[in-house]
């Protein structure tokens, strides 16, 4: 007998199609993974069945006071029940709003202001750091750690609720999270995302990285911060292990790769530079890794080439913004295109425009656009600034500004060339900060290095070399300034170079070169 084709299988109104997004392959993971590790940390192990019975009750207690559909501030150090909270809130269709524990105590209380929040769940060391405008936002307060006055103790809170949540997962279209951006070029702005977003971005995330269900992936960044989710969420989606760190201890991740055979971590560079120059480094340390990844900040050559010859099939860079986009290297492609971020992942288109928003051929640089599936739906209550990113083409689609310059060679690998607003137009020339950056850190006193546009009578701004020495040795600002001048094109050339003892950066390591104009640009936006 012939095999029945696919017409005679369909029932006379057809298949249902059915998509579990994050929510529900959580609970999905809870079930068929129940006494499998969900996330191993200081307090213990905390198996899959556990977890996903704390994240429904969490999504009871929110959607019970009234909190589906609005937004709760999460002001916390790295600890199991940030997790558990996050994920509560996305079953609950609860926008999750983390907030950078690093920034100062008035930041905190103007992102909380800002997102309207009505719900907070802290850390006891934060508790203090919230405003009384914030608090009275809330209807629900809520911390971990010892009782506090006006706050509800978490785990009571969470452990009172019942099981066996009787509303359905949110739907792709609802909101999932807000997460603020680092403000390295400006005020901070929430980006927003979708469920249906966050799950294409997971699951896109997940082929590119190689993750997979024994993935045990080692989270030693912030919890507030998206490149601490392209390992967390991937991981959860697949019903892995989380590992959690309190923080980054070079010494302490070295010795938990080898402990708990981490397969998956993300970091940014001057972690994984630590990782190398720690006193005890053994490259045995990193026998079990399957795959690194690297972004947050540009990675510099020499630190890229080490690492692909300690883990040739296991290192990835990638490069991408919070708003959606994203390429990545993969270890096999790095060797032919060192100085190369990458291809976009699969669906997602990329393409570089001039100052006029003209397409530009392979090789020419000018700004980086995007098109992709799991693209932010926008800035939070900032319509003017969300149409200032989008770039619409031919055809009507609208691409994401990245405010990065790149190319793109004729094989598809994009090389970044600096951000849009750290270029430094001198003389009516285009000075691309990065490659003065890249000369100056070949040298082999120099162990940080920074440049900025500085104010010029003569040329409207030239380029000012920050540098900070290597530690043990020596510098001098005018030998320096003569050694990289003579490896620069004659437009390219510093005016300046200025000795400090350290630079100043965000918690993942990206240079806040805003900081550094302020003090030459008084009065101007930087």
């Amino acid at each position: 007998m012939d095999p029945p084709s696919a017409g005679s299988l369909q029932a006379p109104d057809g298949i249902g199609k059915h998509v579990m997004l994050l929510p529900e392959l959580i609970s999905h993971n809870g079930h068929w993974r129940a006494r499998h590790p969900a996330i191993v940390s200081a307090e213990g192990t905390l198996t899959w069945e556990d977890f996903a019975a704390r994240v429904e009750r969490i999504a009871t207690g929110l959607s019970a006071a009234g909190l589906a559909g609005e937004r709760i501030g999460i002001v916390m150090d790295n600890e199991p029940a940030a997790i558990e909270i996050i994920c509560g809130a996305m079953r609950a269709g609860t926008v999750a709003v983390p907030l950078n524990i690093s920034v100062a105590d008035p930041t905190i209380d103007t992102l909380l202001m800002d997102a309207d929040i009505r719900g907070l769940f802290v850390s006891p060391a934060h508790r203090a750091r919230i405003g009384e405008r914030a608090r009275a936002l809330a209807i629900l307060l809520v911390s971990t750690g010892e009782p506090s006055a006006g706050w509800q103790p978490f785990t009571d809170w969470r452990d009172s609720q019942p099981t066996g949540l009787d509303f359905p997962f949110p739907a792709g279209e609802t909101l999932c999270n807000i997460i603020y951006s680092s403000g390295t070029t400006g005020a901070p702005k929430g980006i927003v995302h979708s469920h249906a977003a966050r799950a294409n971005w997971v699951h896109d995330l997940a082929h590119a990285l190689r993750y997979h269900s024994g993935a045990r992936t080692l989270l030693t960044t912030g919890l507030y911060s998206n490149i601490t989710w392209v390992s967390m969420l991937p991981t959860l989606m697949l019903g892995g292990t989380l590992v959690l760190h309190a923080g980054f201890d070079a010494a302490a991740v070295l010795e938990t790769f080898q402990r708990e055979r981490i397969s998956h971590v993300s970091m940014v560079p001057i972690q994984l530079q630590r990782l190398l120059a720690e006193p005890h480094f053994s490259a045995a340390a990193f026998t079990s890794l399957q795959s690194v990844m690297c972004c947050g900040s540009p990675l510099a050559a020499d630190l890229k080439a080490d690492l692909l010859y300690l883990l040739p099939s296991a290192f990835f860079e990638l490069y991408g913004s919070t708003e959606g986009i994203i390429t990545t290297l993969a270890p096999e492609e790095a060797p032919a295109h060192m100085a190369s971020v990458g291809r976009p992942l699969p669906g997602e288109g990329l393409a570089i425009i001039d100052g006029d928003d003209q397409l530009l051929p392979p090789g020419e640089p000018g700004e980086v656009v995007a098109l992709s599936r799991f693209a932010m739906e926008g800035y939070w209550r900032r319509p003017d600034v969300t149409a200032d990113m989008i770039w619409t083409d031919g055809i009507g689609r609208h691409w994401l500004r990245s405010g990065d310059i790149g190319r793109i060679d004729p094989d598809g690998y994009l090389t970044i060339t600096d951000r849009k607003k750290d270029m430094i137009i001198s003389g009516g020339q285009n000075i691309y900060p990065a490659d003065i950056e890249a000369v100056i850190l070949a040298h082999p006193a120099v162990s940080d290095c920074a440049v900025i546009g500085v104010p010029s009578e003569k040329w409207g701004e030239t380029p000012l070399a920050i540098v900070v020495a290597r530690g043990g040795m020596t510098l001098d600002d005018a030998t320096l300034l003569a050694w990289t001048n003579e490896r620069l094109g004659r437009q390219q050339k510093a005016s300046a170079v200025e000795l400090r003892s350290e630079i100043p950066r965000n918690p993942n390591g990206k240079v806040l070169k805003r900081e550094l104009r302020a003090a030459y640009w008084p009065g101007r936006e930087t």
